[in-house]
């Protein structure tokens, strides 16, 4: 078969199926007869319905009992047919005839002739014996015109993974690729691409859009999922009337949106609707060449077999494509390439997402194209039934549009590489985002709607704290800050101080006392760690220390700086002196907490004669919060008030020792209840208050200096 028209030789047949034993049906007049249960093939055409006549020389007369077929000179598609009588055999019930002549391409012709005919532009043999055959005078990509001429009249079409060219030769794309789809000398400027993207299985590819760069005009044309049309980086609002963008005429319909532009001597035609793509191209040159070449690509990978599949099914369902009403098109398209395409695809991929329906379709559209002949009621021959459109909707990067196998309705649904990063630990997305005094959590709707969670009837503590969905990405974040808190919950363990949320279905059901949206609970939290244990020993002519602490994604900084004044302007330069019984304020604080619900308390403050905390000579400053009562030039100022705390003494050295003293502080976090982390301290040790809140801290910071005499 080629794609001329020209058909594969064939035999043709005259035959009638006598009446059944005892009948007898004569006929004086016209009259015609209907013989549905037993059809002619008469020159290769089948007719149910039989017209008797009694012309002067001749009469047709079906009878068991003399078994006589009588045929009257006839005109046949212009041929005349000589009359001829025929017995039956007594043993067989039935006349089988061959009729001088060819049917060819719906025409016919003489026995032992050869015809040049520009009708099918094909040179026509047709041998003594009635069997004919051709040889078209059209390339390929070509067609007849009718006339004794050919022009182009090529289709490329896609659909899943698989690329059947213009020369209807499949090829199946195995990798998440961008692939030239038409590109030709012929068509300077021109350059159509087919980006595909993986669905429910990595291993298995779909087309996801068409790229169309048009080179002279620096532009760039896409065909997107859902029926929409970028041009460059902005979408594009078509409709049914034709619009121009850089000499494409972009129009959309029920069957996509079609990309048209004239090109040399062709005219190009580009639609898409999600799932197919054809590319047809009509015109009156003769030759064009155009090649399947890969573009880009991403790494490929592997994936485990569907349980759900089934090849012998899926072989069925896709072998219709030889029968019922797809037989009027497979004269004009092999359908080989689509069953095998077909076959393929679906017998990998899970039994969901109606694929065969697609293919099915696709080999319909392609037979318009290519022959002008609409299948007609496909869908009731193959008992598919219309789904819901995609037409209209947009997904994300990371989303495909198909139909939910519960609802029925269209839906975006996760890619495959997207969902594996959050299906193995029974995540609904990334990780909690714990930054500037407040926290955010982002979800994938698409991981949400897989479990038939409905995002908005999700709330925090809160009620009134709903997840916001971005239209674009199609993520629903749910988020509480300092101004806002959502009903946050702020705990205190031994290390950590913790802000705890959670994301949950609405206590009260719409319908009262049923609902229908399964329970959903998913705690999150953010926490202050209380800053590590260590040491930082930094000569006290330094004056300043800085800590920096990260508890997940919360931060913040503290510090420790000397001065020798009491208003705390400028600390102390690193080559100042120091003298003995000098007085110096020391500063601890904060830098990043949130101020209204934590407090910063020191706990205790001590000297070493060594960088240890814990070695050599020890001399106490602080204790539980309060000043050493042995020594009076120790002073506290604001211990628990705030994210600061200030005390002053005069300086010291160890006795016996020249050496460097090293002065160590423990502080803590503490969760504002009130007063509660206030420090209040007596004159005497007897009538101190702890400086502990209610809660046990073991974990405390060290932050120290060190001077040098």
């Amino acid at each position: 078969m080629t794609d001329s028209g020209c058909l594969c030789p064939k035999r043709k047949f005259l035959s009638a199926l006598l009446a059944a034993a005892g009948s007898h049906q004569a006929f004086t007049s016209s009259a015609e007869m209907n013989i549905s249960s037993c059809p002619i093939t008469y020159y290769g055409q089948k007719y149910e319905k039989v017209y008797v006549s009694q012309p002067a020389d001749g009469l047709v007369l079906f009878t068991h009992f003399s078994g006589i077929l009588q045929v009257a000179d006839a005109q046949v598609n212009g041929l005349t047919v000589s009359k001829q009588t025929f017995q039956t055999s007594e043993t067989n019930s039935g006349v089988i005839t061959d009729v001088s002549g060819c049917r060819f391409s719906g025409l016919a012709y003489e026995t032992n002739t050869t015809v040049n005919d520009p009708r099918i532009c094909c040179t026509v043999t047709c041998d003594v014996s009635g069997a004919a055959t051709a040889v078209s005078h059209c390339g390929p990509m070509e067609h007849c015109q009718g006339d004794g001429s050919c022009a182009m009249n090529a289709v490329c079409s896609v659909t899943g993974s698989t690329v059947i060219g213009f020369t209807s030769r499949p090829q199946s794309v195995p990798d998440r690729c961008g692939y030239s789809l038409l590109r030709s000398s012929s068509l300077p400027g021109l350059h159509v691409l087919g980006v595909f993207k993986e669905r429910r299985r990595k291993d298995l590819s779909f087309l996801d859009r068409v790229v169309l760069q048009l080179d002279r005009e620096g532009a760039q044309i896409s065909l997107e999922q859902g029926s929409k049309v970028k041009v460059n980086d902005d979408f594009l609002t078509v409709h049914a009337t034709p619009q121009m963008v850089h000499s494409v005429a972009l129009t959309k319909s029920h069957a996509g949106v079609t990309a048209k532009l004239e090109a040399s001597n062709y005219t190009v035609s580009v639609v898409f609707d999600g799932q197919t793509a054809i590319i047809h191209l009509t015109g009156k040159a003769s030759w064009l060449k155009a090649d399947l070449l890969i573009c880009f690509c991403s790494m490929q990978y592997d994936d485990d077999a569907d349980s759900t599949s089934s090849c012998n099914t899926t072989a069925k369902r896709c072998n219709l494509l030889q029968e019922g009403s797809f037989t009027a098109c497979n004269s004009y398209v092999d359908p080989e390439p689509f069953v095998q395409a077909c076959t393929q695809t679906l017998c990998k991929y899970p039994a969901v997402d109606d694929l065969t329906c697609h293919f099915l379709k696709g080999y319909a559209e392609v037979c318009k194209y290519k022959s002008n002949v609409t299948v007609q009621d496909w869908r009731s021959h193959t008992s598919s039934v219309p789904q819901a459109t995609c037409q209209d909707m947009f997904c994300g990067s990371h989303e495909f549009c198909a139909v939910d196998s519960s609802s029925g309705e269209a839906r975006c649904h996760c890619r495959a590489l997207f969902a594996s990063k959050y299906k193995p630990t029974n995540s609904f997305g990334e990780p909690i985002v714990c930054a500037d005094k407040g926290a955010t959590v982002t979800l994938a709707n698409c991981l949400l709607e897989d479990k038939g969670i409905d995002y908005s009837v999700l709330h925090l503590n809160d009620q009134s704290c709903r997840g916001q969905l971005d239209n674009l990405t199609h993520m629903v974040t749910f988020s509480f800050s300092s101004q806002n808190t959502c009903g946050t919950v702020v705990q205190a363990n031994n290390s950590q101080i913790i802000y705890k949320n959670a994301i949950m279905t609405q206590n009260i059901s719409m319908f009262g006392l049923i609902t229908r949206h399964d329970k959903v609970h998913m705690d999150f939290s953010c926490y202050y760690s209380q800053p590590d244990v260590k040491t930082l020993s930094i000569r006290f002519r330094q004056s300043s220390v800085i800590q920096h602490i990260s508890s997940g994604e919360w931060k913040y900084n503290l510090t420790m700086e000397a001065y020798t004044s009491r208003d705390r302007t400028k600390p102390i330069d690193s080559d100042a002196d120091i003298d003995l019984n000098q007085r110096l304020w020391v500063e601890l604080k904060t830098y990043g907490l949130e101020e209204d619900r934590v407090a910063v308390v020191t706990d205790s403050c001590w000297a070493t004669d060594r960088p240890s905390p814990a070695g050599g000579l020890r001399y106490n400053l602080i204790i539980n919060g309060c000043p050493n009562p042995k020594d009076p030039t120790v002073a506290v100022e604001g211990n628990g008030l705030g994210t600061s705390t200030v005390f002053s003494f005069n300086t010291f050295q160890f006795t016996g020792s020249n050496g460097n003293v090293f002065l160590h502080c423990k502080v803590e976090l503490c969760v504002r209840q009130g007063d509660n982390c206030i420090q209040r301290c007596a004159q005497t040790a007897r009538g101190r208050r702890s400086a502990r809140p209610k809660y046990e801290t073991v974990n405390l910071a060290f932050i120290s200096v060190a001077w040098t005499y």
